[in-house]
């Protein structure tokens, strides 16, 4: 195939691309006045017990992308445990039906919060910007962002084709960006900053065996490089912006007889020999989303139990 190369069709078009401006990222000074001074001090007259609570309070309002899912459901116990004030949990029709019985134990357990649901396509921006910004303005705020929604289709590559390819990528990718750039608008309208907690993978650190998922590999490496960019864009704003990368989690999505060989290899492959729980993400989650993971900006968080040590 011969070599294709560019022709302008006028010099002002060749003129145009040297002489173009490139924006520049803003970041922050970090003064007392900045969205990224450091927190006040914890109150004087707190005892050892108020202090620890106070370090991993979570305060404001929050929404959940895939929030009908088990590791979602089980993030926003733990928010509401450790104080979140309101949650909207964004997911598709038929799995928030099928979580509705979780989701409405949600709502008797912590009376004094209100917790909604909306369904959303995370890859549909017209609809993910409206979902946004109807969720803020019930709540009164968003302080905080989970993005769990996702899917992965194990598929060997020299057979998939260009729509599976894409609609991995533009749930796992896009959709997260879509949802991430929503709520960053929000938060900077607020002037109040906030975070954003992207779920990746340590599939988007090294393939996994046994399964064929390169677009689902992709996509979660693309998550955490994504994660960079936007900590580094938006830490002006005061939004911290992290991702979590688990190993294997032992959900619904990975039961089943026909899953059996492939989670003897999976744990076998691990040094603590086992999958992850579910609740076992938690603790990270309520870090970032708290007062304790100030200073967190741009950070993956490995939680596999070891399996990236091999």
């Amino acid at each position: 195939m011969p070599l294709r190369v560019k022709h302008f069709d006028n010099m002002s078009e060749r003129d145009a691309l040297s002489s173009r401006a490139i924006p520049f990222m803003e970041l922050s000074d970090g003064s007392a006045a900045s969205l990224t001074a450091p927190p006040p001090p914890l109150p004087h007259y707190l005892n050892a017990e108020g202090r620890a609570m106070a370090r991993f309070a979570v305060e404001g309002n929050a929404v959940i992308t895939g929030g009908a899912g088990t590791l979602a459901l089980a993030a926003a116990r733990a928010l509401l445990e450790h104080g979140l004030a309101n949650l909207y949990l964004f997911d598709l029709p038929s799995t928030l039906q099928s979580s509705a019985q979780a989701i409405q134990s949600l709502q008797t357990d912590f009376p004094s919060s209100t917790i909604s649901t909306a369904p959303v396509d995370v890859t549909d921006a017209t609809l993910v910007s409206s979902a946004f910004s109807s969720a803020a303005a019930a709540m009164g705020s968003l302080e905080i962002l989970l993005c769990f929604a996702g899917i992965v289709g194990c598929i060997h590559a020299i057979e998939m084709t260009a729509d599976q390819w894409r609609k991995v990528i533009d749930i796992n990718t896009t959709g997260s960006f879509l949802c991430a750039q929503a709520a960053a608008k929000q938060m900077q309208n607020q002037n109040t900053g906030g975070t954003i907690v992207f779920t990746a993978s340590i599939s988007g650190r090294r393939v996994n065996f046994p399964q064929p998922q390169s677009a689902y590999n992709v996509s979660k490496a693309a998550v955490v490089a994504m994660k960079d960019s936007l900590a580094a864009e938006w830490a002006r704003f005061g939004i911290r912006v992290n991702s979590i990368s688990p190993g294997y989690m032992d959900t619904v999505l990975n039961e089943g007889e026909g899953l059996e060989e492939a989670r003897g290899i999976w744990a076998s492959r691990n040094p603590m020999g086992r999958m992850g729980a579910v609740g076992e993400l938690d603790g990270v989650v309520v870090l970032l989303c708290s007062r304790a993971g100030s200073y967190i900006n741009g950070a993956d968080f490995v939680v596999d139990g070891g399996a990236t040590v091999f």
